[in-house]
């Protein structure tokens, strides 16, 4: 694909994606599978092009609105004012790539000239009259959140998230299988990694590259999973004969964790209410070789068998729908999905969430509070009003005591939190944002 046609990709993908509820990632996956003709050196070009423009996208806008002709920016005129503000291009080299002939973008049109004539000579990062949450790509009503929360840190953090996460896999703990040898495969496969410092079942890279043709995830010795996540799951304790409840289980990344220290002993029940999830959940247990896991659709609003299955399981993972704000180095498109009437909604149903998978605990059980998100409103606020009317049953435990009892029995690195809560975040751990806290049902007397 000649360079101006790579561009048309670009502005197509991002028109999709703004039109399209579903990640940007899916969005491509889509894309490419209709163009089997893009080689692979295309993609990756269409790749970095979509999601550098989508970490660009606060400054590249704000850039756009001061020229006082743009009224709304579009995905061509995001990546016309990319290519002048990130690749410095000149007049000549922006009109040949826009020039209308065949596999390039149309001419640029009368506003989209008066626009680019705006921004010759500026910068991506702009200058002193460029708004903080703008500079560091957060909309200013997260912004203001993460401040008091962050404190001197909120720059460092909203800055790694503006970076490409690294390519986390996670061996099938099923398979005990030994990290250096997986490590040795990998490398033949060249696909160089080395072990993450946390989990004792994780392996990094600086390289991104499709496993799915891999023998060793076709057998179902590894999967795609952040460390973060990786280390959410160790931390429920799965073990051998347990019976585990995995609420809003999707498509089962914690569930495969869980289900694989089982060693095919007790039973997981996955519960989601998204069919779609559940049968991918279904796929990738079948690969790895997981019979103990059953998975269950739930009904809106109150649903019968989960009722019924009040007080019985030993651990209840409630992996919480949330905000996603700390996935933005994997998802950019997901800072700018959210609202603040969102998040309003979201706390709503986290609470509601958590007081039923609350319920399937039995006495002395164990129950994992998560979420991918830094927001205090979806972490701490939920936990302590959860524990402000239900303190007489539960209790927060110790995160490093857990740690120790769960991870570290494993072999995982040194807990890198203290207290009750773990908070995880890029620019400290280099993995995604979580949240995770652990409560312990009182047993029965």
């Amino acid at each position: 694909m000649i360079p101006a046609a790579r561009l048309l990709a670009a502005i197509e993908i991002l028109e999709e994606a703004d039109a399209d509820p579903r990640p940007v990632d899916r969005v491509l996956e889509g894309y490419f599978r209709q163009r089997r003709y893009a080689g692979s050196k295309d993609r990756h070009a269409i790749r970095d092009r979509v999601y550098g423009i989508l970490r660009r996208r606060a400054r590249i806008d704000w850039h756009l609105e001061r020229t006082g002709v743009v009224e709304r920016p579009t995905a061509r005129l995001r990546v016309m004012a990319d290519l002048v503000l990130t690749d410095e291009l000149t007049g000549r080299a922006v009109q040949e790539l826009f020039s209308g002939e065949r596999h390039s973008p149309a001419v640029l049109g009368e506003i989209e000239n008066r626009a680019f004539s705006a921004l010759k000579d500026k910068t991506l990062d702009g200058d002193g009259a460029m708004p903080a949450s703008v500079r560091l790509e957060t909309p200013d009503w997260v912004y203001r959140r993460l401040e008091p929360v962050l404190g001197d840190e909120l720059a460092d953090v909203l800055t790694s998230m503006g970076t490409e996460a690294p390519f986390d896999l996670r061996i099938n703990p099923l398979h005990k299988a030994d990290r250096n040898s997986v490590r040795e495969a990998l490398a033949k496969q060249e696909l160089v990694t080395e072990p993450t410092p946390y989990s004792p079942f994780g392996l990094r890279s600086p390289d991104r590259k499709p496993i799915d043709g891999l023998k060793l995830f076709k057998d179902g010795l590894i999967e795609v999973q952040d460390e973060g996540a990786q280390i959410a799951a160790l931390l429920l304790g799965a073990a051998p004969g347990m019976q585990i409840a995995d609420y809003c289980a999707g498509a089962g990344g914690k569930t495969l964790v869980m289900a694989g220290l089982m060693e095919n002993k007790g039973r997981v029940l996955a519960l989601d209410t998204s069919k779609g999830r559940l049968e991918r959940c279904g796929v990738r247990t079948r690969r790895a070789g997981l019979h103990n896991v059953e998975r269950h659709e739930l009904a809106e609003g109150s649903d019968r068998r989960v009722k019924r299955l009040a007080g019985k399981f030993d651990r209840v993972m409630v992996d919480a729908p949330c905000s996603g704000t700390g996935t933005w180095r994997r998802n950019p498109d997901a800072r700018w999905r959210y609202t603040e009437e969102d998040l309003a909604e979201l706390t709503k149903l986290q609470a509601v969430i958590l007081q039923r998978g609350a319920r399937l605990v039995k006495p002395g059980g164990r129950l994992a509070y998560v979420t991918c998100s830094l927001l205090p409103e979806e972490n701490e606020a939920i936990v302590d009003a959860f524990l402000e009317e239900r303190g007489d049953e539960f209790r927060s435990l110790d995160i490093p005591t857990v740690w120790d009892e769960t991870i570290g029995v494993l072999g995982g690195g040194t807990c890198p939190g203290e207290g009750t809560r773990l908070r995880l975040t890029p620019h400290r751990h280099d993995t995604d944002g979580f949240f995770v806290q652990i409560l312990e049902r009182a047993a029965e007397v």
